[in-house]
């Protein structure tokens, strides 16, 4: 367990907190751009040292989880989907950041539109219907909570309506498109992450090589120098000995 807190304090912490005004901005366009996050985070999926297929499973699992409508769920639901398919759960949590501020909106109103067909809702998804409906949501809520307060009675009228009319065929809708493009991730990310780890294996297979070579190299220099030194040792002493015997 604590292995995978410091794993995960790894992939996600920064170096640097950033203030809440830098983050909020990150959130919605990173510094770098989204083509380098998301290069990024594939990176970081491919180098996950795990079998192929169980990162693939968790691909599907965090990215189907991040085209539903689960603000503030989405890791517990990432986490818990990467369970139940026995998915490499780092690669779920990553695969969440599959949608962003900038693509959410385009991808919510498809689902809400398939949606409104498929349980045959006939009102109109203008930005003028959908903001009147967060609208009047946010004025219950805010309403009932003062209610708690007060004698006014709660009032659901408009949550009845955004959840029936907004949220439901939001869900609904998003499943099916969901699916599909989690299901070509799953099959996407299989060839990427065993090619990485046979290239990655190749590589450490090459260096072990090269150090087996080397370390060989050297211990034959040192057993030449030590036969070198052994050789002198005997020379000198056989100097040594004619020396001590001079002729007549």
């Amino acid at each position: 367990m604590v292995w995978r807190g410091r794993k995960l304090g790894l992939v996600f912490k920064r170096r640097d907190p950033l203030a809440w005004g830098p983050w909020l901005r990150e959130q919605v366009y990173p510094k770098s751009g989204i083509k380098r996050a998301t290069r990024y985070v594939i990176h970081r999926m491919r180098r996950l040292p795990d079998q192929p297929h169980r990162v693939a499973r968790g691909v599907f699992a965090g990215s189907l989880i991040g085209f539903l409508p689960l603000p503030g769920l989405q890791f517990v639901a990432a986490w818990l989907a990467a369970r139940v398919v026995n998915g490499n759960l780092l690669a779920a949590l990553l695969a969440t950041f599959n949608t962003n501020p900038l693509t959410t909106p385009f991808f919510a109103v498809l689902a809400m539109t398939l949606g409104h067909w498929i349980m045959g809702i006939e009102a109109p998804l203008t930005a003028e219907y959908i903001g009147r409906a967060f609208a009047d949501a946010g004025s219950d809520l805010w309403y009932n909570f003062m209610a708690l307060f007060g004698p006014e009675k709660a009032s659901w009228t408009g949550l009845i309506k955004f959840w029936h009319e907004i949220y439901v065929p939001y869900f609904i809708g998003a499943l099916g498109p969901g699916i599909l493009i989690s299901a070509i991730g799953y099959y996407i990310t299989i060839p990427l992450v065993s090619a990485y780890q046979k290239a990655r294996a190749a590589k450490a297979s090459e260096r072990h090589e090269r150090r087996s070579r080397l370390k060989e190299a050297v211990a034959k220099a040192a057993h030449r120098l030590t036969h070198k030194a052994d050789g002198s040792d005997q020379l000198s002493d056989r100097t040594g000995d004619d020396d001590s015997h001079p002729a007549p």
